[in-house]
């Protein structure tokens, strides 16, 4: 049975107001900006960067177990739910349906920060419809789970304890509440708050919750979320297609953090690589622009987990002390190990980077030499691939290669003509390893203190 089509005119029942279709009408591009490690790596401060000539400034996974810090005048601002663009008092920030929102913890980081300077920030925040609710005990049963693991196999994830993956569980459940169902019915809201609580109450008889307080509490957030939010598909849309908006998306978490790609179980409970920024804001991959992958010039991680780089010795402390190296959201006290350039070209193959933002590289100004991991072994032999399996990935063997260190401070450069040789050689050699460019060279801590290589 064959079958042709030969149009009269443009119009079909796919295509009803007769427009011409093509490529040509995608709409604008969003650009992306995601940690290519574990995170940490100062995606804050790209996203800073990139802000200032941002109409929308998007989050599109994640919660408040995020944690960005950004530097402006001389002021230290800790964002975690909040897009980090929100500085930005000329530009919008959109909270999109991948991502999971405590309220009481988005209102409390608000309010911190606009006695910082943070003017206005509720005014320029949208919070789609569509997006999930963490509760309070969601957080509880976040720790619970993590004491249960302990005790039964003698190890935990590492959570953040922010209730963010119960939370995610109650959505793959389809038994999470959404930011329409708390700005609907109410009282339909608050049948479907106590039976899940009392879901989560009969997997863990420990766990105590006041729902009639709790839902007293949530009534009175959902006045003050209720001017922010919008249906964030046709929003998204609008930014696209319509007023042609230059976005930017600002991943929280990072590639190796990845709840499919990530070391797993040590991961986070969303997908941080480019496909969240897609299923969490409602863009087509079309619309997809430049992806930035944001890696320190070493390597960090908070929690448990493999990390073949991992220097346990002066190194690792010498890099932990030099670069402040403890966690926005928990306080605790980052990993340290040397670059590893095994997973940044696994992030680069997931991700598709079209560049690449050194952060940190002041950090190494003091080191006799630097290391830098190239490939890894099982048994001798080189393996071509990042290994899924944990137990393997405990395992292997780290290849080396050996870089000189350039022993001058690097914090005024401001070009790349102010940086060492020996600097120049160093970030040239991961460039041509990952074959990705690097486009910012960061000193410290402030956007001024990001180099712009093109």
């Amino acid at each position: 049975m064959s079958f042709s089509w030969s149009p009269k005119d443009n119009k079909s029942c796919n295509n009803p107001t007769g427009l011409k279709r093509g490529r040509n009408d995608i709409g604008n591009k969003a650009t992306v900006v995601l940690g290519a490690q574990w995170g940490d790596e100062g995606k804050g401060k790209v996203v800073d960067l990139l802000a200032t000539d941002a109409d929308l400034v998007c989050r599109c996974q994640g919660g408040n177990n995020a944690g960005h810090t950004v530097v402006v005048d001389g002021k230290e601002y800790d964002f975690h739910l909040l897009p980090s663009g929100i500085i930005n008092s000329k530009s919008t920030s959109l909270i999109g349906n991948g991502v999971v929102i405590h309220l009481p913890g988005l209102f409390e980081e608000g309010d911190k920060n606009e006695k910082k300077g943070l003017k206005g920030w509720d005014k320029r925040l949208i919070v789609s419809d569509r997006a999930h609710l963490v509760f309070d005990f969601h957080q509880v049963v976040d720790g619970l789970q993590e004491t249960q693991r302990q005790a039964q196999e003698g190890k935990n994830i590492g959570t953040t304890k922010k209730g963010i993956g119960p939370t995610y569980s109650s959505k793959a459940s389809r038994t999470g509440l959404r930011v329409c169902d708390l700005l609907g019915d109410f009282k339909d809201f608050s049948a479907r708050f106590k039976n899940l609580v009392q879901q989560y109450q009969s997997m863990y008889p420990a766990l105590i919750v006041d729902t009639e307080d709790q839902l007293k509490k949530l009534k009175e957030y959902a006045e003050r979320l209720r001017p922010m939010v919008r249906d964030g598909v046709y929003y998204m849309y609008e930014a696209l297609h319509g007023s042609q908006k230059k976005i930017l998306v600002e991943g929280a978490n990072a590639a190796l953090l990845d709840i499919d790609f990530g070391t797993y179980p040590f991961v986070t409970s969303s997908n941080c690589t480019v496909g969240g920024a897609c299923t969490g804001l409602g863009i087509p991959p079309l619309n997809i622009g430049d992806v930035f992958g944001v890696s320190k010039a070493y390597t960090t991680r908070v929690g448990v987990g493999a990390f073949p780089t991992e220097q346990l010795n002066a190194v690792g402390e010498l890099l932990q002390t030099r670069g402040h190296e403890v966690g926005v959201t928990t306080g605790r006290k980052r990993r340290c190990g040397w670059l590893d350039l095994v997973i940044l070209k696994y992030a680069h193959m997931i991700n598709g980077f079209t560049a690449i933002a050194l952060t940190k590289l002041d950090i190494l100004d003091v080191l006799d030499e630097i290391q830098v991991g190239v490939a890894y072994k099982i048994n001798g032999k080189r393996i071509p691939h990042f290994p899924a399996n944990l137990e393997v990935l405990q395992k292997v063997e780290v290849e080396y290669e050996t870089f000189p260190g350039w022993k001058s401070d690097t914090a005024a450069a401001r070009k790349w003509n102010d940086l060492p040789p020996k600097a120049q050689n160093y970030i040239r050699f991961i460039e041509n390893h990952i074959g990705v460019p690097i486009k910012w060279v960061g000193v410290g801590k402030s956007r001024e203190c990001m180099i712009q290589m093109f």
